[in-house]
């Protein structure tokens, strides 16, 4: 029966993946960004309904730019988490950009690519995430650089955090984490590390029971006067603090 009803489920989030697309396809061109960012987020949560979670922000979202939001990395469903909380400008690996689709929606959504594999590429997107926040732009990142199980953190990359620091911009840690709905208990059916394939996390999403996806914010920190690496370990305490808060939720 579980079965029967994640098929249901694929099937349509299926359907509404392909209006998303339609809408960001056909649409997006004569809309305003303020109009744009907010049907990111109706979609967003839209999706997160269809897998059966819901999202539970906890702190104060960031209103607007410019500021950098650093946040740990769990799933492909982090993104949906933080664009249902607030609509941001995310960083991302540049493969996500060859998704049927989603790759698509990503960049309509003003996701900036980073070609993880080539360090060099590392200082291009800085100085386009410096010249976005210079311009008001909220930005996202996942210093981490991949997904983690969720248990601990990874060690943190401080490059991207350049940005913040090139253009004035404060940083903002948040922090993810999905749970059981019913029990509290952390999910790792979102996981998606090792040897998972997407499939493989999409239909463990679909066959588990409802979800929450908890978003935390913490505050705000000014880049005048940081060194970026020792930024990072700080920041890195911050948001693995967060993390823990959101059990006692």
């Amino acid at each position: 029966m579980r079965s029967l009803v994640a098929c249901w489920k694929l099937l349509y989030a299926i359907a509404y993946a392909f209006k998303g697309w339609c809408t960001i396809r056909f649409t997006f061109a004569r809309r305003t960004p303020e109009e744009r960012a907010k049907c990111v987020q109706d979609w967003a949560r839209g999706m997160l309904d269809v897998f059966g979670i819901q999202v539970v922000v906890q702190g104060t979202p960031p209103g607007h730019g410019p500021m950098l939001v650093v946040i740990n990395h769990l799933s492909w469903l982090d993104i949906l988490a933080v664009h249902a909380a607030q609509h941001v400008r995310f960083v991302a690996k540049s493969n996500i950009r060859h998704w049927p689709m989603l790759g698509m929606m990503s960049a309509e959504a003003g996701t900036l690519f980073i070609e993880r594999e080539r360090p060099r590429d590392a200082l291009r997107v800085v100085h386009r995430m410096a010249e976005a926040m210079r311009g008001g732009d909220l930005i996202a990142v996942f210093p981490e650089g991949t997904t983690g199980d969720g248990r601990e953190l990874l060690p943190f990359h401080a490059n991207l955090l350049q940005a913040a620091i090139s253009s004035g911009a404060p940083v903002l840690p948040a922090a993810l984490r999905f749970a059981e709905t019913s029990t509290g208990e952390t999910s790792f059916a979102p996981s998606y590390i090792g040897d998972d394939s997407l499939l493989d996390s999409v239909w463990r999403t679909l066959c588990a029971p409802p979800l929450t996806a908890f978003v935390r914010f913490g505050e705000p920190q000014a880049p005048q006067g940081r060194d970026r690496r020792a930024w990072a370990e700080s920041l890195h305490g911050d948001i693995d603090a967060l993390r823990r808060q959101t059990f006692a939720s």
